[in-house]
C-alpha cells in the first residue's frame, strides 16, 4: 500500500463506520395527536407564528393552525426491563388529591393563584404547584418548541376545552384557571391514581387508556417520576419508572 492510498483508504473506513452508527442510532420522532382524534408520526414537528409544520419521514410537509393540534409527544418508547425477582414492598401511601384546609399555600409569586384555583376545584394545590414547577419553572411566558402556553403549557386546543382562548394563555390566572380544570377533569377520570393523572396531562387520556396505565413513552414516563420524586413521593412502584430516571 502507497503512502496516498492510506488516506484515502482511511477515508472511506471513517465514511462506512459513520453511516453504520447512523443506521444504528433512532431518529427523533414525534406524534401529532389532533384535536379531531387523528394523529401523524412525524419526522420533525416546529411551529411557525400561529401554524404548524410536520415533515414526514418519507417527505412532504404539512402546515395546521395550531388550533389543530391536541399535544405533541415525543416518540421514544422506553424498552422493557428484563424481569427479576424482587422482595415486596409496601405501596407509598398516596397522596391526597383532594383539596384540605391544612394544605399550605405554595411557595412563589403565583402560589397565592395556584392555591385559590386548586381550592375552586378541590385539588390539593401543592400537586397543582408541582406540575407548574415541572411545567415552565414558573414562567408565564413560557413557550415549547411544540406550541404549549404559559404557567401550565396549555396547547391552545386543550385551552379552548376549557373556555380559554388562545389569546389568553399568557395571562396567569386564566392558564392556571383552564389547567386546573383539566387536572380536575382528569382525576374524575383517573379517580385517586396521580401517576395517570400526571400521565394523561402530559400525553393525553386517550394514550392513558390504551396502554392501561402510564405510556411507554420515555418523555411521559420521566415527566411522572419528576413530579412525583418534587412531590416526596416514591418512584419504584411504578411501571416502567425509575427513581435514577434515564
Amino acid at each position: 500500500m502507497t503512502q496516498l492510498q492510506r488516506p484515502y483508504l482511511l477515508s472511506r473506513f471513517l465514511l462506512a463506520a459513520c453511516a453504520l452508527l447512523a443506521a444504528a442510532v433512532p431518529a427523533r420522532a414525534d406524534i401529532v395527536l389532533l384535536t379531531d382524534g387523528s394523529f401523524f408520526k412525524v419526522a420533525s414537528y416546529e411551529t411557525d407564528g400561529e401554524q404548524a409544520v410536520l415533515a414526514f419521514d418519507r417527505g412532504g410537509r404539512m402546515t395546521l393552525p395550531i388550533g389543530r393540534v391536541e399535544r405533541v409527544i415525543d416518540d421514544e418508547v422506553v424498552p422493557e426491563p428484563e424481569p427479576a425477582a424482587v422482595a415486596e414492598v409496601p405501596p407509598p401511601a398516596p397522596v391526597n388529591l383532594a383539596f384540605e384546609d391544612s394544605q399550605p399555600v405554595p411557595p412563589g409569586p403565583y402560589g397565592d393563584l395556584i392555591y385559590e384555583m386548586a381550592k375552586r376545584h378541590s385539588l390539593n394545590p401543592q400537586v397543582v404547584a408541582a406540575l407548574v414547577r415541572q411545567e415552565s419553572s414558573g414562567n408565564p411566558r413560557a413557550l415549547s418548541r411544540k406550541g404549549a402556553r404559559g404557567l401550565m403549557q396549555l396547547m391552545p386546543a386543550t385551552a379552548s376545552r376549557f373556555g380559554v382562548r388562545k389569546a389568553e394563555l399568557y395571562k396567569p390566572e386564566r392558564n392556571v384557571e383552564a389547567g386546573v380544570r383539566y387536572l380536575r377533569f382528569l382525576a374524575d377520570r383517573f379517580p385517586n391514581d396521580l401517576a395517570r393523572i400526571l400521565a394523561a396531562y402530559n400525553a393525553g387520556e386517550g394514550a392513558v387508556e390504551r396502554y392501561n396505565g402510564i405510556p411507554p413513552y420515555r418523555e411521559t414516563r420521566d415527566y411522572v417520576r419528576r413530579i412525583f420524586t418534587n412531590l416526596g413521593l416514591a418512584v419504584a412502584d411504578l411501571p416502567g419508572v425509575s427513581a435514577g430516571g434515564s
